[in-house]
């Protein structure tokens, strides 16, 4: 993967910033939180690019309150005080956020919009999750809804409204009735994206803010690429 793609601080995506907030798009292999690889986490990135923009001595306090799988992109929300962080952990935790991903498929769903109800049992030393389409031992309950909002020349462009946040919840759903998303090798496609990534975007969050209580929504382009690009043409 070409490290030169990944963000840092002098080329990160900010779409939103306020006193207690922070949204950024993220770049595929971008990593939101450290883990054993020991790569550079957006978490990082983020602390780096508000410690040079503000000229701040000393740490910067930054919540992760979410995140998205290493091959997927989109919008990522931190929280920039340690105010605001329990009442964002707390709104993910109760569904009151409204997370909408775009999904690149190479075949098409049985139905064009529908919604996916499955149990997902997550194999911690793959790193994977498995559905079932009934409760199992050890599963959680996954759901999401989905709707084809565009049919491209070799593919087609689902929207998803995420209802569980899951441990690889979309790429699992949709691999389990046949959708697997273009260029996600875990979940079945026959082959990877040059980039690494996958075909899974996180194209809109809306919540309510945390301190000042209005309404607030975010929009994140998808990376640039001929199919991505494709979705956005008219």
């Amino acid at each position: 993967m070409n490290n030169s793609q990944h963000s840092n601080p002098s080329n990160l995506q900010v779409l939103f910033e306020d006193n207690h907030l922070i949204v950024v798009n993220k770049r595929v292999g971008d990593i939101v939180q450290g883990d054993k690889t020991g790569d550079v986490p957006l978490s990082e990135v983020v602390k780096q690019y508000l410690k040079e923009k503000y000229n701040k001595p000393g740490n910067v306090y930054l919540g992760v309150v979410h995140r998205l799988d290493r091959p997927t992109s989109g919008i990522v929300l931190f929280s920039k005080t340690s105010k605001a962080l329990p009442r964002l952990n707390k709104l993910f935790a109760q569904g009151e956020t409204k997370k909408m991903y775009w999904a690149v498929v190479k075949n098409a769903p049985p139905q064009e919009s529908g919604t996916l109800i499955h149990w997902l049992v997550r194999n911690p030393k793959q790193n994977k999750s498995y559905a079932h389409n009934n409760e199992v031992p050890n599963s959680k309950k996954a759901e999401l809804d989905y709707k084809i909002i565009k049919k491209l020349d070799n593919y087609y462009l689902l929207e998803i409204d995420l209802k569980t946040g899951r441990h690889h919840q979309i790429r699992a759903q949709l691999a389990a009735i046949g959708c697997t998303i273009k260029g996600d090798l875990k979940y079945g496609a026959d082959r990877s994206n040059k980039d690494g990534g996958i075909h899974l975007h996180a194209r809109s969050l809306a919540l309510v803010h945390p301190v000042q209580k209005e309404p607030i929504a975010f929009l994140g382009a998808p990376p640039e690429d001929p199919i991505w690009n494709a979705c956005l043409s008219e």
